[in-house]
């Protein structure tokens, strides 16, 4: 992608009701702009992060066996009658009627509409035990939608749902997810420690919350720190075998402010204890037959009887998790983004654009970047060397190929990694092979 052919429109200033590392960088590289209270349009860079996070989602989803779908956003309010929660949801559910009066909701989450889904589509113990997904978005009508994506009333979420003839079957289904939730969370470059928290307005008796540490998170949480240093569990599991990690992960103290108990966390060694501020990336439950009963989510069994299949639900925030990595991993002069979901690989910053020697060599670097599979954005702009430099570590392009005339002169260009500033002066070719190597 040429910069002068993009749509990028950074600045250069954080606006004045931007609170939070994120919510201002985002704005001031371009990634969104606001268009009513808590919703936010996604520019080009900003999308770009968001559909490499969704796809990192999906893969791990999938690698865990569940099956994608997509639901709708909006949803009958008479299917949320049949659960029960469409008069106690409150005022974050944001109500609606079409012009035969109907009433209608934009879904804050999805379980009866899956629910029912299942329910008019499964007949027997033989089609479980399943595990379905969507990407979609959701509308919470927040009281007071603050800190960009952080705290918006739009969001992009993906929810997945297990299904299962029983408790221990439904439980095996809660560790799959477990599991790949920590995968997930790894492959972003971060790291998530799950917490016991609070079942909420899901219901259920099985719940963990997956936070991850950053001094700018919007609550407090305790741990012990062995969790933080745990390496994500892999792809090399016994999917049905998972007991044993969930074992090792919850038997160290782990909880958010709302679930702490300062005798048991007082237990733990001084050395060992850990107390910060966290954000909240993804949140499972189990629930048994809370939906499954009152809207006769029911499967025949062995004996031909009728049995509520046992039901789990997993969130992640996709958008949210956009802003959580950016309050993660940042410095003063804007965004590091991990490899896996920065917007381009490489960036090739030009300092002359007219320069023959100088177009010549950023031509080749661009196509040969590209022709190599890179992801690369070619800075050919105007701007001034000291404005392009600035915009790039602003945007948080991992790896930056700085070609200038006095370089080119000396045959050399300069490679630049975002996150340690590690700079090196060096041929175009090798610069390019060291790009280039898998």
């Amino acid at each position: 992608m040429r910069l002068s052919r993009h749509f990028l429109p950074v600045m250069k200033e954080s606006p004045a009701d931007a609170q939070i590392v994120s919510h201002k960088l985002m704005l001031r590289a371009g990634m969104i702009r606001q268009t009513a209270a808590g919703i936010y349009a996604w520019l080009p860079l900003g999308h770009r992060v968001l559909r490499k996070i969704e796809q990192i989602v999906r893969e791990e989803q999938d690698r865990a066996g569940a099956i994608e779908l997509l639901m709708p956003t909006i949803q009958s309010a008479d299917l949320w009658r049949q659960s029960g929660r469409y008069d106690d949801y409150g005022l974050e559910m944001l109500r609606i009627k079409d012009r035969h009066e109907r009433e209608i909701l934009f879904g804050p989450t999805a379980e009866e509409v899956i629910t029912a889904i299942f329910r008019d589509n499964a007949r027997s113990y033989r089609d479980l035990p399943r595990t379905l997904y969507n990407i979609q978005w959701k509308f919470r009508d927040e009281v007071r939608p603050r800190f960009g994506v952080m705290r918006g009333r739009e969001f992009l979420m993906k929810d997945a749902y297990s299904f299962d003839i029983d408790e221990p079957s439904a439980r095996k289904a809660y560790n799959r997810m477990f599991v790949a939730y920590l995968n997930t969370f790894s492959r972003m470059g971060l790291k998530a420690v799950p917490m016991r928290a609070d079942t909420g307005p899901i219901g259920g008796d099985l719940s963990h919350e997956f936070i991850i540490l950053a001094d700018t998170g919007e609550s407090a949480v305790f741990c012990h720190k062995d969790l933080v240093d745990m390496p994500a569990p892999g792809d090399d599991v016994d999917w049905d075998n998972l007991q044993d990690i969930f074992d090792e992960r919850t038997s160290l103290y782990a909880a958010t402010e709302e679930m702490h108990d300062e005798a048991a966390f007082g237990a733990i060694p001084a050395d060992k204890q850990l107390s910060a501020r966290g954000i909240e990336v993804g949140h499972i439950f189990y629930f048994g037959e809370k939906y499954s009963k009152p809207m006769k989510a029911a499967v025949s069994g062995p004996d031909g009887k009728d049995i509520n299949v046992h039901m789990g639900s997993y969130g992640v925030g996709v958008s949210r998790l956009l802003g959580a990595i950016i309050e993660a991993s940042h410095d003063e002069n804007g965004i590091i983004w991990p490899e896996s979901v920065a917007p381009f690989d490489v960036a090739v910053v030009s300092l002359r654009v007219g320069d023959a020697a100088v177009d010549a060599a950023c031509e080749q670097a661009y196509k040969a970047l590209q022709k190599a599979g890179v992801d690369v954005l070619y800075n050919d702009s105007d701007d001034r060397p000291g404005a392009k430099f600035a915009s790039m570590d602003l945007i948080g392009i991992p790896k930056q190929l700085i070609i200038g005339p006095k370089g080119l002169a000396e045959g050399n260009v300069e490679l630049k990694d975002r996150a340690t500033g590690e700079r090196q002066v060096l041929p175009l070719e090798a610069a390019l092979a060291q790009l280039t190597k898998a």
